[in-house]
């Protein structure tokens, strides 16, 4: 494990105006890298984010169109620290857009980038419907990235209620787990905190979750960035206004968490046992 190193996660509340919206997040950056993060993480859709009847609007463009990518390449290198570039509408030469998160390194190079595998399309008892599958097609790859301070695991919002993910990609050697969001508010409200816990207690890892804040048109993200450490404790909160946080991160702690609780290692495969519920019945009859 290398030495210590500062995060920050960038809160910011998103609106279909991509140009005021990277302004904004562009200055956040500029005060994270002012106080000392070496790695910088951005919100889900940070650069464009508008829901309408539950259909998401998020500037989809191609990537080498995208403003987001050459601004956050550029930044990244003047300012020498890692950006994790939450994630932007990604548009193919085939029309199909994918949630794609980024990871840019301090000389302003992409060493790696996720498209998001789980679409958030529910319908929850107070009448709020989303159906992102309506604009987004699903990722098919998990991926890890490597740093100067260990693995990153990346991931994007709703993907944080899919366990087996996380696992996968501490299993693939990820120190470190990214959950760039936009997190509903009324889930926020009942998992937000506890999820985020949960996926770093489970894996022994750090989690650095940036989320969006405030309304986007008919929607409303929770914000409260969290970053939590491998024990599942929080280190930073982000609330529910714009800013920033920071910690300080101990690498060495991911190792110490995976030595005490070695859950990982203890995995094992297993077989779901036959439910004959006619055999049963007629075991308690006689």
């Amino acid at each position: 494990m290398s030495e210590n190193f500062t995060v920050a996660c960038v809160q910011n509340c998103a609106g279909p105006d991509m140009r005021s919206n990277l302004v904004n997040i562009e200055s956040l950056v500029r005060a994270a890298a002012g106080k000392g993060a070496a790695l910088v993480c951005l919100p889900e859709f940070f650069s464009c984010l508008d829901v309408r009847d539950g259909v998401f609007e998020v500037g989809a463009l191609p990537d080498e169109r995208h403003p987001a990518v050459p601004l956050f390449q550029d930044l990244a290198k003047e300012l020498g620290v890692w950006i994790q570039m939450g994630s932007i509408a990604s548009r193919s030469a085939t029309g199909s857009i994918r949630n794609r998160a980024y990871v840019i390194d301090g000389y302003g190079t992409m060493v790696a980038h996720y498209d998001k595998i789980h679409l958030f399309d529910i319908d929850l008892l107070n009448g709020e419907c989303y159906r992102e599958s309506e604009t987004v097609d699903p990722g098919e790859l998990s991926v890890v990235a490597n740093s100067p301070w260990g693995t990153l695991g990346l991931s994007v919002c709703y993907d944080l209620r899919f366990a087996y993910l996380y696992r996968a990609l501490a299993h693939a050697g990820a120190d470190f787990m990214i959950v760039p969001a936009a997190f509903a508010k009324t889930t926020g409200e009942a998992h937000w905190h506890v999820l985020l816990r949960a996926r770093a207690i489970e894996t022994g890892s750090y989690v650095f979750a940036a989320c969006q804040y405030g309304t986007h048109g008919e929607a409303e993200s929770y914000g409260h960035s969290l970053i939590v450490d491998p024990w599942g404790r929080i280190l930073a909160d982000g609330g529910e206004g714009p800013g920033i946080i920071l910690a300080e991160i101990d690498p060495s702690c991911v190792r110490d968490a995976r030595r005490m609780i070695p859950a990982l290692r203890h995995d094992r495969e297993f077989s779901m046992a036959a439910n004959d519920s006619t055999e049963f019945a007629s075991a308690a009859e006689g």
